[in-house]
């Protein structure tokens, strides 16, 4: 499991890769990955195409990614969903905060 960083594009595009399940032992890498971004980030994306499975600690992380990063003008798309990970966005109503795919 591990947590990736990436800028991307001259719009700084911040990008967070999530290896393995995304769960509370990811905490502190994941809010430090947006933290500690030392330029301006306009928007984000949090690439999932690794991720085998999220619970709950893991959709609270992607909500204190969202207040950080600006509330409802922030700009997260979240992307590579499996159909599992898919599934549990849209159970939780994620798709009306984030942009998924």
């Amino acid at each position: 499991m591990s947590v990736n960083v990436s800028y991307q594009g001259s719009d700084q595009t911040l990008k967070i890769a999530i290896d393995g399940r995304f769960d509370f032992s990811h905490h502190a890498a994941f809010r430090e990955a947006y933290e500690s971004a030392e330029t301006q980030i306009s928007s984000y994306e949090i690439d999932l195409s690794e991720t085998s499975y999220l619970d709950s600690s893991a959709l609270g992380m992607l909500l204190l990614l969202r207040d950080h990063a600006g509330g409802a003008d922030a700009k997260i798309a979240i992307n590579h969903c499996n159909d599992d990970v898919k599934k549990i966005l849209k159970i939780s109503n994620f798709e009306q905060l984030f942009s998924i795919t």
